[in-house]
């Protein structure tokens, strides 16, 4: 069992940054690739970055490449953060933590674990 726990989120205005964190603890932590997804207000939710268990491979959702950027603390920390600059209006939305096999399972949405979520709010 692996346990997730987000932290980071809140009010940012348009072009701002944020930065959202992602603990995770149990055993067979430190096996799983991370990433995160967000829901938007109405929409159903989305795929927006993920890192490997070894943090050497990264992929992005091609809207938020570029301005976005995933890392991971090296062992025995297994911690991601993600990194959000020039916010907008359309990132906004609820994000969640994610535990999978590897990158592409969850690029494909297939997720093991997932956290409760943190609330990132892109508003003037």
């Amino acid at each position: 069992q692996v346990q997730l726990v987000e932290s980071g989120g809140g009010l940012v205005q348009p072009g701002g940054s944020l930065r959202l964190s992602c603990a995770a603890s149990g055993r067979t932590a430190g096996n799983y690739a991370m990433g995160w997804f967000r829901q938007a207000p109405g929409k159903e939710r989305e795929f927006v970055a993920a890192i490997s268990s070894t943090g050497t491979n990264t992929y992005y959702a091609p809207a938020v490449k570029g301005p976005f950027a995933i890392t991971r603390d090296k062992p025995p920390k297994n911690t991601i953060h993600l990194r959000m600059n020039s916010l907008k209006v359309s990132d906004t939305g609820v994000y969640y933590c994610a535990a999978g096999a590897s990158v592409p399972m969850l690029t494909a949405g297939r997720v093991d674990y997932w956290g409760q979520g943190t609330r990132v709010t892109v508003s003037s």
